[in-house]
This record gives C-alpha cells, sequence and structure tokens, in this order.
C-alpha cells in the first residue's frame, strides 16, 4: 500500500538511494557537532591555561595566533587533499588528529611551548573544517535543498555542549583532565561514526569530491553549455564569499575566546556564568542554524546576510557595552542569531562555484578570521580595553551585511542561468 500524508495524497516511497543520503546525512552531521564540541572544550579552559603560562593578554594572542598558522596552511593543502582522494576519507582522517590535539594545550608550562603545540591544534581544526564543509558542498547538491545551515547548527550544538560542560567542570576538574577527557569521547565517537559515513558515501555515489580537473563541480554554475565563466570571476566571487565568511567568523572567534575573559574580568561574573557566555552564543546560533533551511527557502541568500549581519551589529555592540553580565549574555545571543546563516551561505556558495579549492579559499578567509580575530583582539585589549576590542565584532558584521547587499545581482544571475540551462 502507498503512504499517505494527512491530506491523504499518496507519497512516494524513499529509494535506497533517498535513505543512503539521509543516512549519510546523519554521520556527516555528527563530525560537525564532534568539531565544535571539541573546539569549544578547548576556548572555555584557555583563562586557566593563560594563568598557567602566566602569560599576559598580548603574548595569550601571539600563542593564538599559532593556531591561525597551522590552520591556513593545512586549508590550502587540505583543498588539494579532498579532489585527490575524497573529501569524506580526508574528514575521517582529521576527525582522529583533532581530539589528539586538544589534549597538548593543557601539558604546556610556557608562552613558547603553548603556541607550538597550538600549531598541530590549528592544522587539525584548519583541516576538518575544509573536508567537512566540501563534503557537507556535495551533499547538499545531490540534495538540491539548501540544507547546509543544518550541519553549521551541529557545529553550534557541538559548541553549546562543550562548552556548557566546560562551564561545569572549571571548578572540579584541571585543564588537562577535562581536555584529556574530550579526547577519548572524541576518539570514540569518531569509531563509531566513521565507518557509516565512508560506507553511505560510497553507496550513494559521493566520494566526497565531485570536483572536475579544474576544480569546479561538474554542476556548478561555473559550468553551463560546455563552458565555464572566467578563471578571473570565479576567484572573485570565491574571494567575495570568503571575505563574508571572514567578517562573520571574525565574531565567533572573538566570543569564543574573549567572551568568558569579558564577563569575569570587565563584568565580574562568576567563572560559571562566564562559562556561559559562549553556550548562549552557540545556543542561538544553533537555533538561528535548524531554521536556517526555511529562511533561506523563504528570504534568498541576500536578504538571508544583510539581515543576519544587521541583526549581530547591534547584538554585539551591546554584548561588549553592556553594564551587566545579564545584558551581555542577551547581546552575545542576539549576535549568534544574526550570524548564525551567514557563514554557510558563504562557504556553500563557494563550493558551488569552485568546488572543494573553493570551500578551500573561502573556509580560509571564513576560519582565518575565527583564527585571526582573537589574537587582533588580545592585542587591541593591551592598547585600549577589552569591551573596546570587543566592538570590532561588531563592525566587521556590518561590512558583511553591507558586502552581501552589494552581491545581490550575483545570486539573480545564478538563478536566471539555472532557469535557462533547466
Amino acid at each position: 500500500m502507498p503512504l499517505l500524508n494527512k491530506t491523504g495524497t499518496a507519497v512516494p516511497r524513499p529509494t535506497d538511494r533517498d535513505l543512503d543520503l539521509r543516512r549519510l546525512r546523519i554521520a556527516l552531521t555528527v563530525f560537525f557537532a564532534l568539531d565544535g564540541f571539541v573546539f569549544a572544550g578547548w576556548v572555555v579552559r584557555i583563562p586557566a591555561i593563560k594563568e598557567q603560562t602566566g602569560a599576559s593578554a598580548g603574548e595569550l594572542g601571539l600563542a593564538l595566533l599559532a593556531v591561525s598558522a597551522g590552520a591556513v596552511v593545512t586549508m590550502t593543502l587540505t583543498g588539494r587533499l579532498c579532489r585527490r582522494y575524497g573529501s569524506i576519507p580526508m574528514t575521517v582522517a582529521c576527525a582522529v588528529a583533532l581530539p589528539l590535539s586538544v589534549a597538548l594545550p593543557p601539558l604546556t608550562s610556557s608562552v613558547l611551548v603553548l603556541g607550538l603545540v597550538l600549531l598541530f591544534f590549528g592544522a587539525s581544526y584548519g583541516g576538518i573544517s575544509v573536508a567537512m564543509n566540501s563534503a557537507a558542498v556535495d551533499l547538499v547538491r545531490t540534495l538540491r535543498r539548501p540544507v547546509m545551515p543544518s550541519f553549521h547548527a551541529a557545529f553550534s550544538l557541538g559548541g553549546m555542549l562543550g562548552s556548557g560542560l566546560g562551564g561545569l567542570v572549571a571548578g572540579h576538574l584541571s585543564p588537562t583532565r577535562h581536555l584529556l577527557g574530550i579526547t577519548v569521547v572524541g576518539l570514540a565517537i569518531t569509531a563509531a561514526a566513521a565507518p557509516a559515513l565512508l560506507r553511505y558515501g560510497a553507496r550513494a555515489g559521493l566520494r566526497g569530491s565531485a570536483a572536475t580537473a579544474d576544480g569546479a563541480p561538474a554542476d556548478s554554475p561555473a559550468r553551463h553549455g560546455g563552458t565555464r565563466r572566467t578563471d578571473r570571476r570565479t576567484r572573485g566571487l570565491v574571494i567575495v564569499f570568503g571575505l563574508i565568511a571572514l567578517c562573520t567568523a571574525y565574531g565567533e572567534g572573538a566570543i569564543a575566546d574573549w567572551g568568558p575573559l569579558h564577563l569575569e574580568e570587565d563584568l565580574h561574573a562568576h567563572p560559571g556564568i562566564a562559562a556561559a557566555g559562549y553556550s548562549c552564543f552557540a545556543l542561538a546560533m544553533t537555533i538561528g542554524r535548524l531554521s536556517g533551511t526555511a529562511l533561506l527557502e523563504r528570504l534568498g541568500r541576500t536578504r538571508t546576510v544583510v539581515g543576519g549581519g544587521a541583526t549581530a551589529c547591534v547584538g554585539m555592540l551591546l554584548g561588549a557595552l553592556a553594564p551587566s553580565a545579564g545584558l551581555a549574555l542577551a547581546g552575545f545571543a542576539v549576535t549568534g542569531l544574526g550570524l548564525a546563516n551567514i557563514f554557510p551561505v558563504a562557504v556553500e556558495r563557494a563550493g558551488a562555484l569552485a568546488g572543494p579549492g573553493g570551500v578551500a579559499a573561502a573556509s580560509t578567509l571564513g576560519y582565518g578570521g575565527m583564527l585571526v580575530g582573537p589574537p587582533l583582539i588580545g592585542f587591541m585589549t593591551d592598547w585600549y580595553s577589552l569591551p573596546t576590542a570587543l566592538t570590532s565584532v561588531a563592525l566587521l558584521a556590518a561590512v558583511a551585511s553591507v558586502i552581501g547587499f552589494a552581491t545581490r545581482r550575483t545570486e539573480r544571475t545564478e538563478r536566471t542561468e539555472r532557469t535557462e540551462t533547466a
């Protein structure tokens, strides 16, 4: 008998391929959540590791810059490896390295050694970011639905859980035991989810890289009727989307690394409440991304990016300049709602234009903003104050909104081209 919906209309039974794609989506979602969980576990212990190494704000900024350096170098390399071996196998490989790397920072006793181990952490984090997003872009193309925000919602949910757990154990476990526990959990999750990711990716026909020899997906807007856009235009658009990602990811990195410190040192919040700052941000971002697919289908990319950037600008001004911890937490939450879907949209568009190479380029700029932002905040804190430094997040959110509005014609052009070639 056929399946019926609530109105009595027959619903087609899902095929084996549909089921494989659904299971693949679930498995890939697990890795996005794992990435967020591990990253958040590290950031909530930054104040303790800062005290452990005796680093000043500027010295801590330099150590965090090592994360950026490791990530940027690895992102470019990972894009090439994804084209050669597939982004799904690369996701699994990086998912093993990331939990191992997070156990190293609390074992250090000086800023120099901390910077060296953070190079490894940054390389692992950058690698899995590019590999996961490349696999997600391929899956989005196959599903033909704007589901990219759902993967990033899993990252935010993992971040919320990781930071929430960090707040609970901050007063009971040392950073060493806490982060070692995250290593064990991370490796266990990878061992459980990796077989499904590899199996269903192969059965669904997704190797994790559908790019052609020149790096552009065969069915992307970069190729129509046997012709391709000029390399200059494609590179230019990828850079534009990368800049949008940079402006928004800068805010995520700043709140993750400096939000707890702002709440604890400037607003005199309890360490547990300070650790909850990133949880509020991550929860709001998770909610925004869970509704991201419906929002994109209703409003389109341009309105989503412009409205999100404006919302984040207002929220971060409140979070940085509020006189109380409660108002600052509310500001972080509003910022999370605003930034929620901008980064996924930017990375997805870059990947659709240029395959894993486009994802790598946009991710390098985007995650570079997330990783370079905290060191810059540290320098600005030494020069001015931490609240003043955090207002730079609002400024860049506004810049993302302006760039998104300026690229509105690109979305219209792509929609026209798809209609003409349908």
